[in-house]
């Protein structure tokens, strides 16, 4: 049975697509067959962490929401980016999202159907044999949100510790569970390494009535890879990499 999981947060800069480009490849080492969609259309950015230029993006999300290919043909097979450390059985693809222009301003300007972005996924699903569908959705709440959502068998909700942070993503749980998410997870990003993590923790799930998955912190060598490759990959033996593992494997339990 497949299941789908949404990446979401209030605010951009949590550090979503990070966090969604290193759990969807943490659970696909543990050989399942894994996609990425980036429906972040209007600031698309996760195909970066998968090395992929401008120039590499023959065909994106965008062609398929304008009748132009089927939603097969713009998934593109990065398996190889785990470099061997997966179980057998490991596949990951990804769709990216257009970072031209012109496609962006057209997405703003026109809009798109968002039913056709629901039969994509679905589609992606049977045509793929997909184990896990990854959703790294646009901050905020729209209807793209909404339907990512609705849809999800597990919703991780990333936030930062801050207060922004902590009153915008109180309005997303709220409804979340009015939606009837399966499985509702929260994810502290980005926290000061000063701050006590189990006291921390402790707040979120007393503020929200829900688990956190897991508390990551603030750390240099993610900044100083500057999303030129997925860090769990670059820096397997890292604390930080283990809670990234720890939140993937409540995500698939």
């Amino acid at each position: 049975m497949s299941k789908i999981v949404s990446i979401h947060s209030y605010r951009g800069g949590t550090g979503k697509s990070n966090s969604t480009a290193n759990l969807a490849t943490r659970v696909a080492r543990y050989g399942y067959r894994v996609g990425i969609v980036d429906t972040d259309i209007q600031s698309p950015g996760i195909h970066v962490l998968f090395g992929f230029e401008e120039q590499d993006i023959k065909r994106s999300l965008n062609d398929y929401l304008w009748g132009r290919c089927d939603i097969k043909e713009v998934a593109y097979d990065v398996t190889s980016i785990v470099n061997g450390q997966a179980e057998p059985g490991c596949q990951i693809h990804l769709v990216p999202s257009s970072v031209k222009a012109g496609e962006i301003a057209r997405i703003l300007r026109e809009g798109y159907d968002v039913g056709l972005l629901n039969e994509g996924f679905q589609d992606l699903i049977k045509m793929l044999n997909l184990d896990y569908l990854f959703i790294d959705t646009h901050p905020g709440l729209n209807e793209e949100t909404l339907l990512s959502i609705t849809i999800s068998d597990v919703l991780v909700l990333i936030l930062r510790p801050d207060q922004q942070d902590y009153q915008g993503t109180a309005v997303t749980v709220d409804i979340a569970r009015k939606l009837e998410v399966p499985k509702l997870l929260m994810v502290v990003n980005k926290a000061p390494t000063a701050f006590d993590f189990n006291q921390l923790k402790q707040r979120v799930e007393d503020t929200y009535a829900a688990p956190v998955a897991g508390v990551l912190p603030h750390s240099d060598e993610m900044m100083v890879l500057a999303s030129s490759g997925i860090f769990s990959l670059k820096y397997p033996d890292h604390p930080m990499t283990g809670v990234i593992d720890a939140i993937a494997r409540q995500i698939m339990s």
